[in-house]
């Protein structure tokens, strides 16, 4: 098989429509009153747009943990050290996590990628090896990546979710983990979403009011040290590698027709990447819940997305996009096993 370019990467095909009137009247004809379940019907029904087919499936779902850590961290813009994203990779690979607690709960699989973690993780048994670089420079200073290190990160990304999609999976969701990505990814809304910094920060993994003060003047700086808006010149400017690496696996999930569960805040903003970098790439996606996260809700207003849960969530990981899975599975459950109407009706005459 060629190697992926980013061409193809972006060439994501418009989601085909052709079978939405006969989801519909699928839908229409269980044994419910039409429009009966609400959101669940138009899940299910987005479900069989991007499956191709009448009965969505759902039976193996991934999660994609993509962990990195930032040069913005050196600044000030973090409560926690960034020796504290090692910490949580091996409480990840070891099952401890709260995203391992939920995925055993849900029954979806976890799988940790290290995308640019500051520390040498090679001996790290079952870990993903996909490292960029040992972190991002400070993007208070100069731009967090080169070109070629964020073309890197898109296409790593993307082969770990071709990876998963050739094992099996039908559903990929996505997760992070890094100290310091809440900054990066208030930086990458503010120019791909276009609102006011202010607006897009928040507290990330909690801070003082001295430490708020400091992360707004950090990100004021590092927005002021450069006014790129066009979206592959805003990841090198202000992104991260894991990041880059779900906005990667987003488009190539897309590319496969298999549905993608976005998590939060920092999840979303690597799906407005991605879907600024291919716009078709946004019917693909699933918005699991509503983060807690100072920015987030304008986030998904920018893409016009309505997520499916409120829980007043902002830890990462892909805990909100996990807790989302049932849904999924309860709309394809919809499709493939309830009784037509038509059915009951006759048995009850």
């Amino acid at each position: 098989m060629a190697a992926l370019t980013l061409t193809d990467l972006f060439a994501v095909p418009a989601l085909d429509r052709s079978l939405a009137p006969a989801l519909q009247q699928a839908l229409d004809g269980k044994a419910k009153p039409p429009g009966a379940l609400g959101r669940i019907e138009e899940l299910a029904l987005t479900l069989g747009l991007i499956q191709r087919r009448l009965k969505p499936i759902m039976e193996r779902p991934v999660l994609l943990v993509f962990a990195g850590d930032h040069g913005l961290t050196r600044s000030g813009v973090a409560a926690f050290p960034s020796g504290v994203t090692v910490a949580m990779v091996d409480a990840l690979l070891t099952g401890k996590a709260s995203a391992n607690a939920f995925a055993r709960v849900v029954g979806a699989e976890v799988r940790v990628i290290d995308a640019g973690v500051a520390a040498d993780l090679s001996d790290r048994v079952g870990l993903i090896q996909a490292k960029v670089a040992s972190g991002t420079q400070d993007a208070s200073l100069e731009p967090a990546m080169t070109p070629a290190q964020a073309e890197a990160a898109l296409l790593a990304g993307a082969r770990v979710a071709q990876g998963a999609i050739a094992d099996g999976a039908d559903l990929i969701a996505l997760g992070e983990m890094g100290i310091g990505n809440s900054a990066s990814a208030a930086l990458l809304m503010h120019r791909l979403a276009s609102e006011p910094l202010d607006a897009c920060v928040g507290q990330g993994a909690g801070h003082s009011a001295e430490g708020m003060a400091r992360k707004r003047a950090v990100l004021a700086q590092a927005a002021a040290r450069s006014d790129v808006t066009a979206p592959f010149e805003v990841l090198t400017q202000f992104g991260g590698y894991e990041i880059a690496m779900m906005a990667g696996a987003l488009l190539a999930a897309a590319r496969a027709g298999v549905p993608v569960l976005v998590d939060g805040f920092i999840g979303t903003a690597a799906v407005l990447l991605a879907v600024r970098l291919a716009p078709a790439a946004r019917d693909y996606c699933l918005f699991a819940h509503a983060s807690a996260e100072a920015g987030h809700r304008l986030m998904l207003d920018a893409m016009n997305a309505r997520p499916l849960l409120e829980l007043d969530m902002r830890l990462g990981e892909g805990t909100g996009a996990l807790l989302a899975v049932p849904l999924v599975k309860a709309a394809c459950a919809l499709l493939s096993e309830v009784a037509e109407l038509t059915d009951v009706l006759e048995a009850a005459w």
